[in-house]
């Protein structure tokens, strides 16, 4: 028998299912989901999300790091509002920015979160 804590509701796979739709929708990415982290339902299930802006491709290859590295794509200019989107459809109350490395960008792309 597993302890609670082991135990993934049904409720939380469901949230799940409707946030990773509506990121897909958006063509939002997740630290959640590119880092392949083993909490991403609980997460969801909370009405939590890291988002990971500036694309899924990161400049580097961190080896700690499960990030997919690559050549980036252009950045998407509708992707703050994508993000605001979002938190306001999905109901947030815990929300994290962060991005993925671009150092193909000048200043690494800070503009971008301004």
């Amino acid at each position: 028998m597993k302890p609670d804590w082991l135990i993934v509701r049904g409720s939380a796979l469901k949230e799940r299912e409707q946030v990773t739709q509506l990121l897909s929708d958006l063509n939002l990415h997740t630290v959640c989901q590119e880092a392949a982290c083993p909490n991403m339902v609980e997460c969801f299930g909370r009405k939590t999300a890291t988002f990971m802006i500036m694309g899924a491709q990161c400049t580097r290859s961190c080896t700690f790091c499960n990030v997919t590295e690559g050549i980036p794509s252009a950045l998407n200019t509708q992707e703050p509002n994508a993000v605001a989107q979002a938190v306001l459809k999905l109901g947030l109350l815990h929300v994290v920015i962060t991005s993925v490395t671009r150092d193909d960008l000048d200043g690494g792309g800070a503009q971008h979160f301004a």
